[in-house]
Formats: structure tokens, sequence, C-alpha cells
């Protein structure tokens, strides 16, 4: 059974894991969200199709992000040098961050870019991002617009929240494999992260949708709430922004 799963971070990745389990991971492509994308101390990082990867690969850090067992040499030398860290990477998650970077400095896609770091991780299961364009989730908070990363982190995740956008979606579109992924798929779910700054962006591809109504697989969604309560992550605050119901309904 070929399971095509839409994720963001936490949720999905988790439902990835699961998934492989249960169909085995040949038969697993994750679709992940790359709205959170951004540029950090020179290296292009992808932190939900980097979550994705880590969780399948079983090497998720406790703490829910990053790579277990990881050091931190690089942003305590960047400290002391004075240098802003405000996004921290382990050295194990910078080197793959740093493959990617190297990747796309050679003229490849994202696509195939992360595709090495799949198999750096040793992951059997395709993890495709959602676009090769670049897409850029940013929040207006409080008069202030961020980039989706510097909200969570800087900010702390805090209201009121003024506006969201995806910068860069009109111009980017579903990748050759995501397209396949979903045509070829025997099922379709879409997983338990949130609705407006993880799935949202997948949805809100030109043709992302269609691709997804025309598939003949059934679609499934997991709700990211349990009995009315979102498990992780500023999911309520977004959802009550974009005015939708935060339930399992």
């Amino acid at each position: 059974m070929r399971v095509t799963l839409l994720s963001g971070g936490t949720g999905g990745a988790k439902l990835a894991r699961g998934l492989a389990d249960a169909v085995g991971p040949g038969n697993l492509t994750v679709i992940a969200n790359t709205g959170d994308d951004s540029e950090v101390h020179g290296a292009h990082v992808s932190p939900d199709p980097d979550l994705v990867t880590y969780w399948l690969a079983d090497a998720i850090d406790e703490r829910g992000y990053g790579i277990r067992g990881d050091t931190w040499q690089v942003m305590d030398a960047l400290e002391e040098a004075g240098r802003p860290v405000w996004f921290r990477l382990g050295d194990r998650d910078l080197a793959m961050c740093l493959i990617r970077t190297e990747q796309l400095g050679a003229g490849r896609s994202l696509t195939d870019a992360h595709a090495r770091v799949v198999e750096a991780m040793g992951v059997g299961a395709r993890v495709l991002p959602m676009a090769d364009e670049p897409v850029r989730t940013r929040v207006t908070a409080d008069g202030h617009e961020l980039g989706f990363q510097e909200f969570m982190i800087v900010r702390g995740a805090e209201g009121p929240l003024e506006k969201v956008a995806f910068d860069g979606i009109e111009s980017a579109r579903p990748t050759p494999a995501v397209l396949e992924a979903l045509a070829g798929a025997d099922a379709i779910v879409i997983g338990p992260s949130n609705p407006v700054v993880s799935i949202g962006p997948i949805l809100a591809l030109p043709g992302m949708r269609a691709a997804v109504a025309q598939s003949p697989a059934p679609v499934v969604a997991v709700s990211p709430f349990v009995r009315g309560e979102v498990l992780k992550g500023p999911t309520r605050l977004f959802c009550e922004h974009a005015g939708i119901d935060a339930s399992a309904a």
C-alpha cells in the first residue's frame, strides 16, 4: 500500500514514523512544508523536511527537534565570537544543512538537495519538499513582520496575530515528484500538523488542491486536536486567527 503524507513538523513527523512502520518505508512518501525554510549561519535550513527525516531515521532528539546526542561546538564558538545565535543548530544538524546548501550551490533543486540529506540519514522513505521554488511564511504580530522562525523563537510565538502570508506562493508549483506521489498513492493522508502554517502552505500551492482531488486515492485528514486541545505548538493561536474551529471536527 503506497501512502502519501502531507506534513509539517512535529505532529506530521510522528505520524510519518508510524506509517513507515505500518506500510514499510519504501511505500511511504512525505510531502513536507518548506514555508519555514530560512538561511541561518550561511546554511539553508529546512526545519520541517529535516524534522520528518530525523523522525524516520529514529534519530530525533528528546526535545522533539534536532538530532539525538548532538553537540554544540559550532554554536558555542559563534556565541564566543559575539555572533547572534537565536537559531541554534547542533553540529550534526548543521552538517545536514550544509549538505543541502552545497547541493543547492551546485545548481541542484531543493528536491535533489534534500534527497542527499535523506540518504545521509539512512532513511528508506521519500521526503519531498512541497516545491523547489522558495516559499516563506511571514507573520505580522503586534505591528512587526517576522519570518516564521523569528516569530516562533525570538518572539516566543506570542500574538496578537495580524497577518499570515506565504511569500512566493504564486510563483511556486508542486514538483513533478510531488505530483507523481499524489497520482500514484493508494491513500493520501493530511497529517496532524498546524493547519494554517504547516499544511496551509502546501495546499496553497497553485495546482496542489487539484492534484489531491484528482488522485484516485482516498484522502484522510488527521486532526492536530485531541479532545479540543492541541498537543504541541501554537496551533490554536493560528487557527483562531484564521477563523478555523479549534476542534477535531
